[in-house]
Formats: C-alpha cells, sequence, structure tokens
C-alpha cells in the first residue's frame, strides 16, 4: 500500500498546479486519473485548442500547457496511477483515508484533494436523424487534430467559448468554415466573440445566427448540412459537421463517498475548499460554491488555498510560514 500526503483524484490542470503549491510545502502528492496519462480534458479532448485566459500566455495551445505544468512539477517527484478510477475511499484511522481504485491499487494519505474537472463526459448530441451513422464519418464532438480539417469546408454549430476558439483557430486552415447558432448573442467570453465577429466581417467565416443545423446528407461520409434559417431553408457542403453543444458530466463514484453535492457538483467552504468530510477537499470545475467560475484559472486558486489548508491539517502543531518564491525559490516552514 503506497502511502503519501495528498491523493489528488484528477490529473489535469488543477491537479498538477497543486502538485507544484503542495512541493513548495514539501508535500508529497499522488495523482489518481482515470486516463492513461496526465492532462485531462486538455490531453484528453482538445490538446491542440488555443486557451487564452492562462496568466503569461496570450495563447498557449492545451496540450502546450500540460507540458509546462508537468516540467513545473518535475523537481517534487509525484507519484501518478494512471488508466484507473478512483473507486472507494474510507477511513482506516483518525486521521488517514485510504482510496481503492478499480483494480485494486491502495494509497493511503491524511488528505484528499478531489480534481476531476466535471467528472467523465458525454458529448451532448444534436436531435438528428441518422446522427450516429456519420459519427466518426465526418461528425466529430471533438476537435484533437486541428489538421485534418486543412483545406475542408466546416460547418460549427454552438454558441459557447468552444465554438467561437475553434471557429477562430480553424478558419485559418479550413477551406471555409460557417459558424451556425440558434440566437443572436454568444454565451462565451467577449474576446472571443468580437473576433469572431471580426472574421465575419472580412468574409473569412460565414455567420449564420438564429438558425440550426436539421439534417446531414451523404452516402457514406457527411457531404452537406441542411440549415433552417429565419429567411427559409439552405444545404451547404460539408465535409464536416462539428456540433459544439458542451458535455454532459457524470460525478461517477465520487457521488457516492458520502460529500454533499448540489448540481452535479461538491459543494466547498470556500475559505479553504473544504468539503462536508474534514481532510477531503474538492478544487477546480468539479466544486461549486456561491460565485464560482468553472476556469483553469480559478482551479489553480483554489488549489493553492487548499494545500494551505491541508498542511494545517497534516501538520497542526507545526506553524506555517509561506514566503514568496521570487525570494527563496521555495516557502519556508518554521
Amino acid at each position: 500500500m503506497t502511502r503519501t500526503d495528498i491523493i489528488i483524484v484528477g490529473a489535469g490542470p488543477v491537479g498538477l498546479f497543486t502538485v507544484f503549491e503542495a512541493g513548495l510545502l514539501k508535500l508529497k502528492c499522488h495523482l489518481v486519473d482515470v486516463l492513461g496519462q496526465p492532462g485531462g480534458q486538455l490531453t484528453e479532448i482538445y490538446p491542440k485548442k488555443p486557451i487564452y485566459d492562462i496568466p503569461g500566455y496570450p495563447s498557449v495551445l492545451a496540450s502546450e500547457l500540460v507540458d509546462n505544468l508537468m516540467k513545473q512539477i518535475e523537481p517534487f517527484n509525484p507519484e501518478f496511477t494512471l488508466g484507473e478510477k478512483a473507486e472507494k475511499i474510507e477511513k482506516i484511522e483518525d486521521s488517514l483515508f485510504k482510496l481503492t481504485t478499480d483494480q485494486g491499487t491502495e494509497i493511503c494519505a491524511p488528505v484528499i484533494a478531489i480534481a476531476g474537472g466535471l467528472g467523465s463526459f458525454e458529448p451532448r448530441k444534436p436531435p438528428l436523424e441518422n446522427l450516429e451513422k456519420y459519427e466518426g464519418k465526418g461528425v466529430d464532438y471533438i476537435v484533437k487534430d486541428p489538421e485534418k480539417y486543412r483545406d475542408r469546408d466546416i460547418v460549427i454549430a454552438g454558441g459557447g467559448d468552444s465554438a467561437l476558439d475553434w471557429t477562430i483557430y480553424l478558419a485559418e486552415i479550413a477551406k471555409s468554415i460557417k459558424l451556425i447558432h440558434r440566437r443572436s448573442s454568444f454565451r462565451g467570453a467577449i474576446d472571443s466573440v468580437e473576433k469572431v465577429m471580426e472574421l465575419a466581417n472580412s468574409g473569412k467565416v460565414d455567420l449564420i445566427t438564429n438558425a440550426q443545423v436539421t439534417a446531414i446528407s451523404g452516402a457514406n461520409s457527411v457531404e452537406s448540412v441542411t440549415v433552417e434559417t429565419s429567411n427559409g431553408i439552405v444545404d451547404f457542403n460539408a465535409d464536416y459537421f462539428i456540433p459544439l453543444f458542451g458535455l454532459t458530466p457524470k460525478l461517477g463514484p465520487i457521488g457516492e463517498w458520502g460529500l454533499e453535492i448540489e448540481d452535479n457538483a461538491i459543494k466547498v467552504n470556500t475559505y479553504d475548499y473544504s468539503t462536508n468530510i474534514p481532510g477531503i477537499y474538492a478544487i477546480g470545475d468539479i466544486n461549486t460554491y456561491p460565485g464560482k467560475l468553472k476556469l483553469i484559472l480559478c482551479g489553480f486558486h483554489e488549489g493553492t488555498l487548499m494545500v494551505q489548508s491541508a498542511f494545517k491539517h497534516i501538520y497542526p502543531d507545526q506553524k506555517l510560514s509561506f514566503k514568496y518564491t521570487t525570494v527563496t525559490g521555495i516557502s519556508g516552514l518554521e
């Protein structure tokens, strides 16, 4: 049985950065993730997606951010259990938890930090006839390799950040790109909306609002999509149809651990992102509290405060003196 200071459930960007913050306090971490490699959604779902809200990076590819986070935590030698699902948590001593994976791996620690993003995901699919027929044959719910869309006719549907970001990115490499949205306003970041509008005004993107895709056509793969607009029904040539309506999250076994759940997320105290079970914390997209923003940036903040509390939980009689890393290179303990 492996022993560590903090078990981090989820090896996405928030879990990885938490290793760094814990390392500054000389706390050892062991990360568990059902995916076969670190990075979470950034690696598995959109490795080539540009991210615009990481401080110091006007734009950084998701995979590049993961690579940088891995380099940042390398000095602290975290352990990983990958390709295994965190199945069960039990208290085996007054101040010690045991986590067991679906493959029987057992890890013990006085603190558990749940950084599982939104849990497991399923794409929200549009209600189109024969949609499944074209999955993998022109219908994609996730953009993994943008190069497959180079010099192709692309139709994207959606009005959130993902639809906007991929429209901006693919506009530079696609033969043609159309963004279909059922409303005239968007849910994404204002800056992204403005960029899409600029691309539309310059003719690089065909923006069609108050409209929706109603059918897909093609013999063996997508060849065209039918769009119902306020001016009537139009058929557009398309090599790929990418509906980006978000992902439906599922907590999975986490929902059975006795934690207080609200709207499919874990309720936390914003003082230190602790849950209703002392010693268990939840950080990143998997938690909820008044004013919650599901941003990587916010998850970094939550992880930073969480490890301060975790240190006090593990060493209640030891005084923690936090020093700036720009001065010492590492936090000092008194």
